[in-house]
């Protein structure tokens, strides 16, 4: 009944339209009212300064055509204008009935009807009725040259509503959740950036406390600032102007995050050219935003950035003329140096004709989320993700709907784990102009299965009180490790500036290089699954302190915290050397070690009066008379390395303890790994 109540509704409704005349504002049709019809004119005056200029400034023509509406709301082309200028603002779909009662006033007000018409419906995911007037215009005007572009441009819409309803008959399973008044204003808030554990995000805002106060003209917004909030208990810390020198009088907005969230990189509109500038976390002090280099910037336009989790490889988008489209996507690589090199288009399996944008690599090192109007997308930009295997991108996938909408779906974030994802969308139940949201991906679903088959029967008279729901899916999460912590010295428990240096054992490299915030001591590393990692802890003045990962392409996603007490070299300190490794019941070094080693070399070089004790311990397993002589043998075998490498024998000794010294039980499998150890002791300085 309610369907047919709507349909008749409709269908009277167009009668009413179709019925009406065309009101044109002139003195024969409002000869009561002059002023009036003065007044309405001036509104339209008013509006077509904005409307004849270019689409940026159609959204400011809305409040002065509206007042002449009020007055005659009878005209065909005050109500095209007006659906038009709706198009371009952040309240689109209030164009479709302004659209469709210009039509059905005067079916030809405008050529382009039909072509407004169709993009209106298509942003409102009415895909048959979109479809069917992008076809109508294609029809009235694919013989017209002017509006060959615009054909084109029709035929690739009609493809993205075919493709619109396949994606909305197969949503994925997500909540899409507002962040909160924390972070949402009633004004613009949008291009969130985060560290990969959540902890903190930086976004930019167009709210009344920017920098310098100053509105922009053609948006009629406050200038762009960067603000910044952490998770307190979990939930999203009022947000805060990042304030100098990041934030300047003119716009500054977030582009990247580096994982641990020590790197920033910017956009900065210089000479009408948007470049990617570099800032640096000193502390609880930004650096002053450094322009990176003409390998990257260009005097074309460059709109997003994202850092590898290595720190190594910056992808990055510009609109430079040698791409292949109107956007791409290219990256950089540093040199031994430091500086960025020669940057490289990501190619066609990546970049099409069409635009690209907000890139984000995931801190896993092989997966890439991006938008694109080129690939398979549901209208405007959608976002995709790709994953880089044996040094080839595979083809992009659409992430799906609801995540992707028929309008713009660009400067998409997700988490380490994978779980959550951050984009800014326009929403009417929400704060602003532009709200933050947070994804929830949930993974397939499970279908429900009842106790038996009386309940199925049951339920077709009176519903089922009990079921039994099957065991929820779990979210397919990242393969990737989150080391983090806090680095201090033992002693004093400060925090430490230490370098964290990354070693890929099996390859014998350091594959990257962090440094610990010198105020909070607080480090985060990335160790994406299939690597067995080295990882060491430095400072002058400090023993170092190593660990050992070994991760399985097979590891489900894991955040381990790793506090690091630091020890000075001090006599009497002694630390274990978690990267050396033997063979199975040898003292047989094994290549995996050659870092370990290398690294207590230069130790020894560094501090040419240091005499140490290299140690060997084993677990209880075994006789002890064996295990000793083992633990002593594999003690030796650190030395002669040692002495091989140009450090005098007389500055070293070796002892093997066997398993008179266990730092841990033996009545377990990990508390048996920790007691076989390799340990060095400060003997003398």
């Amino acid at each position: 009944m309610n369907k047919l109540l709507y349909t008749l509704s409709f269908f009277i409704t167009t009668i009413t339209f179709a019925q009406q005349t065309n009101v044109e504002f002139t003195k024969d049709n409002f000869k009561d009212n002059k002023d009036g019809l003065k007044e309405a004119k001036n509104h339209i005056e008013d509006g077509d300064k904005f409307y004849d200029q270019d689409s940026t400034f159609y959204k400011q023509a809305i409040d002065p055509y509206l007042l002449a509406y009020k007055f005659n709301p009878n005209n065909a082309l005050l109500n095209f204008k007006i659906g038009k200028c709706y198009l371009y603002s952040n309240k689109k779909l209030k164009s479709i009935s302004y659209l469709e009662r210009a039509y059905a006033i005067y079916p030809k007000v405008d050529r382009q009807i039909h072509f407004q018409l169709g993009k209106a419906y298509h942003l409102d995911m009415q895909w048959d009725k979109a479809i069917e007037e992008f076809r109508a215009f294609s029809k009235t005007l694919a013989n017209v040259k002017e509006y060959k572009s615009l054909i084109e441009e029709v035929n690739k819409q009609i493809e993205e509503c075919i493709a619109g309803k396949e994606l909305e008959k197969n949503p994925i399973r997500v909540f899409i959740d507002n962040v909160g008044d924390a972070i949402n204003t009633e004004y613009s808030d949008y291009g969130p950036v985060i560290t990969a554990d959540e902890s903190e995000m930086m976004f930019t805002s167009r709210r009344t406390t920017t920098t310098g106060g100053e509105i922009e003209e053609y948006s009629n917004e406050y200038f762009e600032d960067i603000y910044v909030t952490k998770k307190v208990n979990g939930k999203w810390a009022k947000a805060e102007n990042i304030g100098p020198p990041i934030n300047t009088k003119r716009h500054d907005a977030a582009m990247g995050l580096s994982p641990d969230g020590q790197i920033l990189y910017i956009y900065v509109n210089e000479k009408g050219d948007g470049n990617i500038f570099e800032c640096d976390l000193k502390g609880n002090i930004w650096s002053k935003p450094e322009k990176l280099n003409k390998n990257i910037n260009t005097d074309y336009h460059e709109s997003a950035a994202s850092l590898s989790s290595d720190g190594r490889t910056l992808y990055f988008v510009t609109n430079r003329g040698d791409g292949l489209g109107d956007r791409d996507i290219w990256m950089s690589q540093k040199d031994e140096k430091g500086k960025w090199g020669k940057s490289v288009n990501l190619g066609p399996t990546i970049n099409t004709p069409f635009a690209e944008e907000g890139v984000f690599m995931h801190p896993d090192g092989k997966t890439m989320y991006f938008s694109s109007k080129g690939h398979k997308t549901m209208g405007g930009y959608d976002i995709f993700k790709s994953v880089l295997e044996n040094g080839k991108w595979s083809e992009p996938v659409n992430l799906g709907y609801p995540v992707n909408t028929p309008d713009d779906d660009v400067f998409f974030v997700i988490s380490a784990s994978g779980k959550h994802g951050y984009y800014s969308s326009f929403n009417a139940k929400g704060y602003g102009e532009k709200d933050i949201y947070m994804i929830t991906f949930l993974g397939a679903e499970k279908q429900m299965v009842l106790n038996n088959e009386d309940n199925l029967l049951a339920s077709v008279a009176a519903p089922v009180k009990e079921n039994v729901i099957a065991p929820s899916l779990s979210v397919k999460e990242a393969q990737l490790t989150i080391l983090k912590g806090v680095i201090t010295d033992e002693k004093t428990s400060l925090p430490l500036n230490a370098t964290i240096e990354l070693v890929d054992n099996q390859k014998n490299e350091v594959i990257a290089s962090f440094i610990s915030n010198s105020s909070t001591g607080k480090y985060l590393v990335s160790l994406p699954a299939g690597k067995n990692y080295g990882i060491a802890v430095k400072k002058d003045g400090y023993l170092f302190h190593s660990e050992n990962f070994d991760i399985p392409n097979s590891a489900a996603f894991q955040e381990v915290v790793k506090d690091v007490a630091l020890k000075s070299l001090t006599v009497g300190n002694k630390i274990v050397l978690n990267n050396i490794f033997f063979d199975f019941d040898k003292s047989t070094l094994r290549p995996e070690s050659t870092n370990e080693l290398e690294r207590l070399v230069k130790l020894m070089n560094d501090n040419a009066t240091l005499k140490i004790e290299i140690s060997g311990h084993t677990d209880s397993k075994g006789a002890a008379d064996y295990n000793k002589t083992l633990s002593e043998s594999r003690a030796k075998a650190v030395v002669d390395y040692l002495v091989k490498a140009g450090i005098k024998a007389e500055r070293l000794t070796f002892i093997g303890y066997g398993k008179e010294q266990p730092m841990a039980t033996n009545d377990t499998d990990e508390g048996r790994q920790q007691n076989r150890r390799t340990e060095f002791k400060v003997v003398s300085k």
